[in-house]
């Protein structure tokens, strides 16, 4: 495991559990309301899932398993790849409150055993700001290249690189551009995703995060050089339907 994989993976089990329960509720709780609409919790991605039953899915860096568990309910084969041991026990709990089952397999992405993977899977699912975590992105997507099979789909949802060049003011809720960030290819420390949701004194004990921020041409090239064949690239609103691309979604596929 290299240093920025060790180093989130001793963040993102900081936790987790803790937060993911608090936040979202119990696993219990969160079943009951994923079992009331499974495709409704797949958001702007659940046009992509018609007819799934059977699918062999990943979900890479799959986190809680929120996204996971609708897929299962809704008749997939879904294993998660995820680094967190925390991660992994909300999931498999909130799998088996569902009554459905995922496989979670805990490893860094870039050690998934490729023997036993390799052209396995018929969709690989990935969403929620998970890139900046790699900081080789050409072998990430190697990687997701291998583990899908002839004909299969990849879903790659993540953050949109302009989002981190926008500051948002709080106070009159206008937008100005914030220029140094977006060309730079350092690998830098960061806050991890949920510490503001925990009091002042508290979050001086979280760690940090390790990030590599990308340009949305290195995402694209990346992609296409590996191989795939993009079919679809989208643009999204942020969740308060702000009129920046705050995310994006490739539809690409293993010609």
């Amino acid at each position: 495991m290299n240093e920025q994989s060790a180093k989130n993976k001793i963040a993102w089990e900081y936790r987790a559990y803790e937060f993911w329960s608090k936040h979202y509720g119990h696993p219990k709780l969160k079943a009951k309301q994923i079992m009331e609409n499974p495709k409704k919790r797949l958001k702007k991605h659940q046009y992509y899932f018609e007819n799934i039953a059977g699918k062999k899915i990943a979900n890479l860096c799959g986190s809680n398993g929120r996204k996971a568990v609708p897929l299962a309910l809704l008749g997939a084969e879904v294993t998660v790849f995820d680094i967190s041991e925390e991660n992994k026990k909300y999931a498999l709990e909130l799998a088996a409150h569902a009554h459905t089952s995922i496989e979670y397999i805990v490893t860094d992405i870039y050690e998934i055993d490729l023997i036993k993977y390799s052209s396995h899977f018929d969709v690989l699912y990935l969403e929620g700001g998970i890139l900046h975590y790699f900081n080789d992105l050409d072998k990430l997507m190697s990687i997701l290249f291998s583990l899908l099979k002839e004909d299969g789909v990849m879903i790659l949802s993540d953050f949109h690189p302009l989002r981190r060049c926008i500051v948002v003011d709080p106070e009159t809720a206008s937008q100005y551009q914030f220029q140094l960030s977006y060309f730079d290819p350092e690998i830098k420390s960061g806050d991890l995703a949920y510490k503001h949701y925990f009091d002042e004194q508290e979050q001086k004990d979280f760690p940090d995060v390790a990030v590599r921020l990308y340009t949305l041409s290195e995402i694209i090239n990346s992609v296409i050089m590996s191989g795939f064949n993009i079919k679809k690239f989208d643009e999204h609103r942020g969740g308060n339907n702000e009129n920046i691309p705050w995310e994006f979604t490739i539809l690409a596929y293993k010609i």
